[in-house]
């Protein structure tokens, strides 16, 4: 460990190509958009995110400064993560005011079921979908799938897919969504807040990053707000998944591929 964050620090390629673009992303700044009643917000990160991915693809980013990046990204993440418990101290009162519905938020995220199951039965997913839909699938919900029905199992696959797609472009999405969502419906911008925090610490920030740049008047709160309902979310979320969400997913799966089987039987017959 000692051995390779020295070759971290070493490699001044890395650190040029992270300075040029948070230099070229400060510069472009924060822009928004319409869309109906809602604003679409640009952030920085985003456009991060984005030129980072970009520049994988070209000789600018080699093997080397790609694996020497990602324990950066936690070394990131942390630093933020202890900004937020700083903030969440002052804030407790207001945390602990609300503290049935960070404590029932969980629940909320059971609700995806009922929307990502259906939708890849009907793209003609098989058990794969039960992987890919039975939650926002981090580590411990990977975990979780690898230990029940193994690496290579049409569960498995399922579950790394939308791990891979969440790590490239979850951030992106949540950093879009939130701000959107937030000023084009009525609820309060902190059941965002708490939203935002699902179990990733660059999910929530990417989320958090929008809202604050919507309503910079509550920053405090929104930060304590989404860091302590991430904060519940990697504590509990893997035992929701055990004893809910995952047998939930099994049964509605079970109930539509068997619905879906009847139909065709009657078409047939």
């Amino acid at each position: 460990m000692k051995q390779q964050l020295t070759n971290i620090w070493k490699d001044w390629r890395l650190h040029a190509i992270v300075l040029a673009i948070v230099l070229l992303t400060e510069t472009i700044g924060t822009h928004s958009f319409n869309v109906g009643p809602g604003v679409v917000l640009l952030l920085p990160m985003l456009y991060a995110i984005i030129i980072g991915l970009a520049l994988f693809f070209t000789p600018v980013v080699k093997e080397k400064q790609s694996k020497n990046a990602e324990p950066l990204i936690v070394l990131g993440v942390t630093v933020l993560i202890a900004k937020i418990g700083v903030i969440i101290g002052p804030s407790l009162p207001q945390i602990i005011e609300a503290g049935p519905a960070l404590l029932l938020q969980e629940f909320g995220n059971l609700g995806t079921i009922l929307i990502a199951l259906p939708v890849a039965v009907w793209l003609g997913l098989k058990r794969e979908s039960i992987g890919m839909a039975h939650s926002v699938a981090r580590e411990p919900n990977v975990g979780l799938i690898m230990d029940k029905y193994g690496f290579n199992s049409p569960e498995g696959r399922g579950v790394m897919a939308i791990y891979i797609f969440g790590t490239v472009f979850g951030a992106v999405f949540m950093g879009l969504i939130s701000g959107f969502l937030a000023t084009w419906t009525p609820l309060h911008p902190l059941s965002f807040a708490m939203a935002s925090g699902i179990g990733s610490g660059s999910m929530m920030a990417a989320a958090s990053g929008s809202l604050v740049a919507a309503f910079p008047g509550m920053e405090n709160d929104i930060l304590a707000f989404a860091g302590a309902s991430n904060l519940l979310s990697l504590s509990t979320g893997l035992y929701m998944s055990i004893f809910i969400g995952l047998p939930l997913t099994e049964r509605l799966y079970q109930l539509m591929t068997k619905k879906k089987s009847n139909t065709s039987v009657r078409k047939g017959a």
